[in-house]
C-alpha cells in the first residue's frame, strides 16, 4: 500500500514537470510551500501543530527594471470539534503586491475556513472543505504615468495631458475561491505522509481587470490549481519533502515542483534543536530556485533565488529574484486532544 500511494504521488509531481507553462495573472511565489492559503483554502490546518503563521518577502527584476515587490503574511489556528475526529482551520491571508514605476499596487485581505472531515477511525485520513473570500484593492499613481501623448516631437512634456480617459487610479472589489484536499498518513510510520488538492479562484467572477470605469471592462479570469506534497522519511534524522503545483488561468499556465532535503541536527531526533534543509524548485521554462531551510523550533527561516532560464536570461543576465520567509509553528501549552487524536499530516 506504501509503495502504491508513493508512486502515485510522485507521478503526480513528475507529471506537473512534463507540462507546458506560462505566465499567470495572479500574484504567486517561488517559496509556494510558505503560501498555502494562496495555493488552495483547503490546504489550511496541513501542518503539525495548532497555530502557525508564515510571512513571505519577494523582490525580483531589480537587475532588469523597477523592481516588483510581493508580501504575504497567512495565520492559521486548529480546533477540534465533537471528540476530535474532525477538526476546523480558521485563518487568513493578507497579500501585497507593488509591480513598476507607476507604482501599482494590489492588497488581498482573504479570511479563510477550512474543515478536516476524519475517513478513518486512527484519524489519520482527512478529506478537508476550504474556503476563502475577502477584498481586493489595486490602484496605481497616476502622477507617474507617462505616455506618448505627453511627447512633443522633440522631447517628453509633463504638462501635455496623457491622452487617457481613466476615471481613476483606484478600485476595489469582492473576491472568492474554494477547494477540496485529500491528506493521508502512509504506512505504519506517522512521519510518512501525503496530500493531494484542488482550488477553484475568483468563482464569483466579480473581479475586474480594468480601471477604466466601464462596467463591460473585462474580469480577471477564473483560476484552477491542483496540488500535491509528500512527506517521507530517509532515516531517523533525515527527510525527503515533494511539493508540485499546476495552475491554470484563462491562456495561461504555471507549473512548480520540487523537492526539499532535511537533516535533524541533533542527537534526539525525535525532538531535534535544529533541521536543516536544502533543495530546489523549478517553475517550468521560467527559473530554476535553490532554496535553503533551517529550523529551530517554533521558527523556520528560508531564503530562495531565482535563477532565471526564460527568454529574458540574456538581459537579466539570469538574474531573477530573492525570497526570505519566516514560519512559526507549534503546539499551544494546553490540554491539547489535537496533539494525539491528529495523527496527519506532518508536514
Amino acid at each position: 500500500m506504501k509503495s502504491l500511494l508513493l508512486t502515485t504521488v510522485l507521478f503526480t509531481c513528475s507529471s506537473i514537470f512534463l507540462s507546458n507553462r506560462s505566465e499567470a495573472q495572479d500574484i504567486h511565489f517561488s517559496q509556494f510551500s510558505e503560501t498555502p492559503l494562496l495555493r488552495n483554502p483547503a490546504l489550511a490546518g496541513i501542518f503539525s501543530g495548532d497555530i502557525r503563521v508564515q510571512a513571505v518577502f519577494r523582490n525580483q527584476w531589480s537587475s532588469v527594471t523597477v523592481p516588483f515587490q510581493t508580501s504575504a503574511l497567512n495565520a492559521e489556528y486548529k480546533l477540534p470539534v465533537g471528540q476530535a475526529d474532525d477538526f476546523l482551520t480558521i485563518g487568513g491571508a493578507v497579500l501585497y503586491d507593488k509591480a513598476g514605476s507607476i507604482s501599482l499596487t494590489s492588497t488581498h485581505v482573504l479570511p479563510t475556513l477550512n474543515y478536516h472531515k476524519s475517513l478513518s477511525e486512527y484519524r489519520n485520513m482527512y478529506l478537508s472543505a476550504g474556503f476563502s473570500a475577502g477584498l481586493v484593492q489595486r490602484k496605481y499613481d497616476l502622477s507617474k504615468m507617462t505616455t506618448n501623448s505627453q511627447f512633443d516631437g522633440m522631447d517628453y512634456d509633463p504638462s501635455l495631458g496623457t491622452g487617457e480617459l481613466f476615471s481613476n487610479g483606484n478600485y476595489m472589489y469582492f473576491d472568492g475561491s474554494a477547494g477540496l484536499s485529500f491528506n493521508s498518513q502512509i504506512g505504519e510510520n506517522v512521519d510518512d505522509n501525503f496530500y493531494i488538492g484542488v482550488a477553484y479562484h475568483h468563482f464569483n467572477r466579480s473581479a475586474k481587470g480594468s480601471f477604466s470605469g466601464n462596467l463591460n471592462s473585462p474580469n480577471v479570469d477564473p483560476k484552477w490549481v491542483y496540488s500535491a506534497g509528500l512527506k517521507t522519511n530517509v532515516n531517523d534524522y533525515s527527510y525527503l519533502t515533494f511539493y508540485g503545483d499546476y495552475s491554470s488561468q484563462g491562456p495561461h499556465t504555471e507549473i512548480i515542483g520540487g523537492m526539499l532535503y532535511s537533516l535533524k541536527l541533533d542527537e534526539s531526533p525525535d525532538d531535534p534543536r535544529y533541521v536543516f534543509t536544502g533543495g530546489g524548485f523549478l517553475r517550468w521554462n521560467d527559473a530554476f530556485v535553490p532554496v535553503v531551510k533551517l529550523q529551530t523550533s517554533p521558527l523556520t527561516f528560508a531564503l530562495s533565488y531565482d535563477v532565471n532560464i526564460s527568454q529574458l536570461k540574456s538581459s537579466s543576465q539570469s538574474r531573477g529574484g530573492f525570497e526570505l520567509s519566516v514560519s512559526y509553528q507549534k503546539f499551544l501549552d494546553r490540554d491539547n486532544p489535537l496533539r494525539n487524536a491528529v495523527r496527519c499530516p506532518a508536514f
